[in-house]
């Protein structure tokens, strides 16, 4: 029997009323999909799915370059070095930074917007810091004790047993920042501005990262990279990646609810999957971590002076079991050997050209145009300025008669950033395999989607309800 004209429309009508249906079905799947996957980060139910069923370490052996295995490394961060940190950055000596947040930007007009109140940094009053920042401990130059000349084949990888002689106020000739200059200075509560998600985005932060690598910091091809300057380059790489990583970590995940938690897509998107970028984290943890145990008798003396003689004990106590835990001396006793750069003719002259590269991204950070992200970059980047003048601005042939001194902000900046490359490794290191389950679990249910989708459009053009059926089915699945 033919079918009568109305009859087709009716049935042609039909399944394209099951099409629709089916395909709000997909959406809503979508939606759901991204809309939980962030909620599931957020309660750790990924991590704790198949902690059994991890495997062998993707990271294993030597870290490049440093003297220190990733296993080792993981095992004595998380047994030593970030419990003692996180209680360490927490106490009054360093939970306060000095810094400037109004500077010019030297390159280019400030055209950076930040999108949250997130943004901003809470200052402190000047009832809040400790009294014995406000009075500088100036030295003159007489004051200082040099270093007795060593032997010209011998290393020394230690500073003058008695290197303290309280805080001075010189500049780092690795950073752009005059730390002398205190009537432009403010103090911040670290503990109140973390380092966070703050929705600064754009071609304003684009274009910091940018100048870093294309102008003072670049990838050349293997061949043409000496040693140093390809220490540079994984250092601010490991430093990237650190950042990206605590963006990641602390997320606004839902803006109208004001609901934070960890974006593992994120943290997979930027850092994880990019296994270069992993590596030099833990080799800039590493490096910064031999800075720290080299300074340890200057760090061990300083004066952790803030009024408050309990908390100045515990800081006193917390800096000692990060510098001497045996724990930490036997497993990783030189986590980076400074001995080996520099060498040959032109030694002095590449570490002037190299020292001149790292001021000019000092300088950059002048240029952020959010406020709490030029914070964090200005006290990260005098950290790892202040690592660098620790290794090689003091000790050394080309170095005798220099003995090691520091400010107070520059042992603070120090430590902040050797507490958030701790917690980076940390991060990367447990939340590594959930992020990649996480991205293949998103891959698969979009292909199922997308099989599906193909599938119902088949079955608009041929009208065979069972496409629809297995269709439905694999939607509720997926």
């Amino acid at each position: 029997m033919v079918k009568t004209e109305g009859e087709k429309r009716r049935g042609f009508g039909t399944r394209w009323i099951w099409v629709l249906v089916a395909l709000v079905a997909v959406f809503v799947a979508m939606a759901m999909s991204s809309k939980t996957s962030p909620r599931i980060a957020l309660f750790g139910a990924i991590d704790r799915a198949c902690q059994c069923a991890r495997g062998t370490p993707k990271y294993s052996g030597m870290v490049e370059d440093c003297c220190c295995d990733y296993e080792t490394v993981d095992h004595v961060n998380e047994e030593v070095l970030y419990p003692s940190l996180q209680e360490l950055v927490k106490t009054p000596f360093f939970r306060y930074f000095k810094v400037k947040l109004w500077c010019d930007c030297p390159f280019w007009p400030d055209d950076g917007m930040c999108r949250l109140r997130d943004c901003s940094v809470c200052e402190c009053p000047d009832s809040e810091f400790p009294e014995s920042f406000k009075k500088p401990n100036r030295l003159s130059m007489n004051d200082l004790v040099c270093q007795e000349g060593k032997p010209q084949a011998a290393v020394d990888r230690t500073l003058d047993s008695k290197a303290f002689r309280g805080w001075t106020e010189i500049d780092n000739p690795w950073t752009n920042d005059d730390e002398t200059d205190n009537d432009e200075m403010t103090y911040v509560n670290l503990q109140l501005n973390p380092e966070r998600y703050t929705g600064y985005t754009g071609p304003s932060a684009r274009r910091i990262w940018d100048a870093v690598y294309s102008e003072n910091c670049p990838k050349y091809a293997s061949q043409e990279l000496c040693q140093e300057e390809k220490i540079l380059y994984k250092l601010i790489s490991g430093l990237h990646s650190s950042i990206s990583i605590h963006i990641a970590a602390d997320y606004l995940l839902d803006e109208a609810t004001n609901m934070w938690g960890q974006n593992l897509t994120l943290m997979y998107d930027r850092v994880l999957k990019y296994p270069d970028r992993v590596r030099n984290l833990y080799f800039t943890f590493l490096f910064v971590l031999r800075a720290v145990t080299k300074a340890a008798d200057y760090l061990e003396q300083a004066e952790y002076d803030t009024g408050n003689p309990n908390e100045d004990l515990k800081t006193q106590s917390l800096i000692r079991q990060v510098l001497y835990n045996p724990k930490l001396q036997a497993a990783c006793p030189v986590p980076f050997d400074e001995a080996k750069l520099w060498k040959g003719q032109s030694g002095p002259e590449l570490k002037q050209k190299i020292q001149q590269q790292f001021r000019n991204i000092s300088a950059l950070m002048d240029c952020v145009g959010c406020e709490k992200c030029r914070l964090w970059g200005k006290l990260q980047v005098l950290g790892l300025g202040t690592a660098l003048k620790i290794l090689f601005s003091v000790d050394g042939q080309e170095n005798l008669g220099q003995t090691l001194q520091l400010q107070r902000n520059e042992v603070i900046a120090l430590m902040n950033l050797l507490n958030r490359l701790s917690e980076s490794v940390k991060f990367s290191h447990e939340m590594g395999p959930a992020a990649e389950r996480l991205v293949e679990g998103h891959l698969s249910a979009h292909a199922k989607l997308i099989s599906s989708w193909k599938k119902m459009w088949s079955y608009a053009a041929i009208g065979d309800s069972s496409i629809y059926c297995d269709s439905y089915y694999s939607i509720d699945q997926a």
